[in-house]
């Protein structure tokens, strides 16, 4: 297979540091797919010697990219790009904890998956024009047979042809390991508002509660590379036995 020729630093002047210049050098190689998620990137000798700097700088680009969750490190074994399949990574993105005792096994079950063009909302936030054709999933997330999470997911059609009910019923991996193993979207970070709101009609029958009763709201965007926004989330969180939980150090 022909390897991308190896990029070199820009010649213009730049205030960045040197290491978050070879960071950004390394991002392009993951968004290109030089290395795929899961794949063992170079040495930090070898990348060193392709970029022109010192091991110690491409260390220190590694290590905030292991920090950002883009690359994992293995002891003996190497450097790797993260992936969604890694279990570690589920509750990377679902901060949801049970008030007693640890959370069980999650289930995911899809009610509807629909196209659709996008209002001002969802184009403002995907970075779209209005009516731009996009995908949206309506799902339940159960808990020991407890239904805990709804949430609306919109999507742009373009990056997710042929997702469907049917495929999505056909799966049992995680969304974010399906957008990545199916589709070459990688989620690498999101933005998250939470607030409180009352059931509707629509939330309060898919959560199994009296309507106007108190929910959490999280909405979500998340992003790829490029810092490219591909998915609003909406989730309606039932707090009667769980609760969202966000360490912070």
């Amino acid at each position: 297979m022909n390897r991308p020729p190896a990029r070199t630093l820009p010649l213009s002047p730049t205030f960045s540091p040197l290491y978050r210049q070879i960071k950004e050098l390394i991002l392009a190689s993951l968004e290109s797919g030089e290395w795929g998620p899961g794949d063992a990137i170079p040495s930090e000798s070898d990348l060193a010697q392709r970029f022109g700097v010192s091991q110690g700088t491409v260390r220190k680009a590694i290590d905030e990219m292991a920090a950002d969750n883009l690359l994992v490190r293995r002891q003996g074994k190497g450097t790797f790009v993260a992936t969604h399949n890694d279990p570690h990574s589920f509750f990377r993105f679902l901060r949801l904890a049970a008030n007693e005792g640890v959370l069980p096994t999650s289930r995911s079950v899809p009610l509807e998956c629909t196209r659709a063009r996008a209002g001002t909302d969802v184009a403002r936030i995907l970075g779209m024009a209005v009516g731009t054709p996009i995908v949206i999933l309506r799902r339940v997330l159960y808990f020991a047979d407890k239904p805990v999470v709804f949430d609306e997911v919109y999507l742009p059609a373009e990056l997710f042809p042929d997702f469907s009910l049917d495929f999505l019923n056909a799966n049992d991996e995680s969304l974010y390991s399906l957008f990545e193993s199916r589709y070459g979207v990688r989620m690498i970070r999101a933005d998250e508002r939470l607030r409180a709101v009352s059931a509707d009609r629509v939330s309060a029958a898919a959560l199994d509660v009296a309507e106007g009763s108190p929910l959490l709201l999280v909405e979500r965007v998340a992003f790829t590379y490029g810092d490219k926004p591909v998915e609003w989330r909406r989730g309606f969180y039932s707090t009667a036995n769980h609760h969202y939980h966000n360490e912070l150090s």
